[in-house]
């Protein structure tokens, strides 16, 4: 059996270790067209903001070891096309501009996704950068580090612009501006009770400022680079500007094969992983996700699931059928000194779907008032109205606050009850938490 994997990142080389290992008659090809695999993105703000010093460290395992196991890596290779009734694949060789075609029994399109450049007039000056690939990573920083680039731009204020706001706080850069489109940061994973939380967290750092409800409409050149970014309610001055204004699938070389994607481009698939035409599998940022919850297909770009059903592509792909049941969509992110987790759905989306639901917030304590440290924890929890089944959380706090989190993923999962939450028994003693945990609190004030 021949197997081609298209992406050798998270997904890709997750379904190839997988399905190598199940299947040692298979022959597979993985096509990446570029010359580093198996790493993770998200560790991209972090290397920027100089919190470890070698981009090696976000390298899970390099190319040489999967060769050495005796897969058949092709590196600057891309795949221009796919040809679902002929099961073939043209491909290009970046290094000596070759193409050429190869053919496939199961294909798996593991692309992934490239960042969404707005329609910003002079938008390609120097100094403007995007943070989605591994090299975007190693060119921001060698200006980031510099002394002389103290004003930062950042467009966007999704998960990758407020990481990058604190990567360049931890540079000690004199003025930081995230400037969104939207009322809210985060307006997309966390309901407002907890950005309003966040937001002021980044507004208590004197060097960071918000810029809501505005939109960038040009960059000013000089000298070749950016001087000034130009809103619909001002003009400030820039020496890096970050574009961090969402992702899209990178699915255009299915054009033609008639496959099925929702409207932005990312592939449907089943819960085999396989998409709408047979033997063509996908997983990452370049497919849906089930989310359990809404029953529906779902574009939520997460390293964690893209592991994952990359490992049930793999087993599929070595002809063990294997389901993968779903997504909560779990997530964190860091917020200056502040975190804060979600899990499930959020308000905005129970209300989207019509659903019967009742919510409850809470501010309460992370562990007692005798052990030093302690710090306000804020708790949302969304649940079912009639049946009080839990649909979705969210915390936000200081050091430790996300881990709570994990505990409402697996109450959804199991589908506890508020009452069920307000009763679980949790770990205590006095650095960690109280006799009644914030989780067991906020489970037992849900009328």
């Amino acid at each position: 059996m021949k197997i081609i994997i298209i992406g050798g990142v998270a997904a890709g080389m997750s379904a190839a270790a997988k399905a190598s290992r199940m299947n040692k008659e298979a022959k597979i090809t993985i096509y990446e067209k570029t010359d580093i695999v198996s790493w993770g993105a998200c560790g991209l703000p972090y290397y920027v903001g100089d919190f470890y010093e070698s981009p090696n460290n976000m390298i899970a395992r390099p190319v040489e070891k999967f060769i050495e196991a005796g897969m058949d890596i092709r590196i600057k290779h891309e795949v221009l096309s796919v040809d679902a009734i002929k099961k073939t694949v043209t491909v290009k060789n970046l290094v000596t501009d070759e193409v050429t075609e190869d053919n496939y029994d199961k294909l798996m399109v593991a692309t992934g996704a490239s960042a969404i450049l707005p329609p910003i007039k002079n938008i390609k000056l120097k100094n403007v950068f995007t943070l989605k690939e591994y090299v975007d990573g190693i060119e921001l920083k060698k200006e980031a580090i510099k002394q002389e680039n103290q004003n930062i731009i950042i467009i966007g204020a999704g998960y990758i612009g407020v990481e990058t706001a604190e990567a360049m706080s931890h540079l000690k850069k004199d003025s930081i501006r995230i400037i969104q489109l939207s009322d809210r940061i985060l307006p997309d994973s966390f309901d407002a009770e907890i950005t309003d939380l966040l937001e002021e967290e980044m507004r208590s750092h004197k060097n960071v400022h918000l810029h809501l409800s505005e939109t960038v409409l040009e960059f000013v050149e000089k000298d070749g680079k950016v001087s000034k970014v130009i809103t619909t309610n001002g003009e400030y001055d820039a020496d890096i500007v970050v574009i961090a204004t969402g992702i899209r699938p990178r699915t255009e070389l299915l054009k033609g094969t008639g496959i099925e994607t929702l409207p932005n481009g990312a592939i449907i698939i089943n819960e085999n992983g396989e998409s709408s035409i047979k033997d063509i599998y996908s997983a990452g940022d370049s497919a849906t996700v089930y989310n359990t919850v809404r029953k529906i297909n779902m574009y939520i770009p997460l390293a964690t699931t893209a592991n994952k059903i990359g490992r049930v592509v793999g087993e599929n792909l070595a002809g063990v059928p294997t389901k993968f049941k779903g997504t909560l969509g779990s997530a964190a992110v860091k917020v200056m000194d502040f975190e804060a987790g979600r899990t499930g759905i959020t308000e905005a989306e129970a209300k989207k779907d019509g659903l019967n639901y009742k919510t409850v917030f809470i501010k309460d304590k992370d562990h007692t008032n005798y052990y030093p440290g302690q710090e306000d924890i804020f708790i949302k929890i969304i649940y079912d109205a009639e049946s009080r089944v839990i649909l979705g959380g969210q915390i936000a706090g200081k050091r430790g606050a996300v881990l709570r989190v994990d505990t409402i993923a697996t109450a959804i999962h199991s589908k506890m009850t508020v009452d069920e939450l307000g009763m679980l028994d949790l770990c205590y003693s006095p650095p960690f938490s109280r006799t009644w945990d914030a989780l067991n609190v906020v489970g037992n004030v849900a009328k």
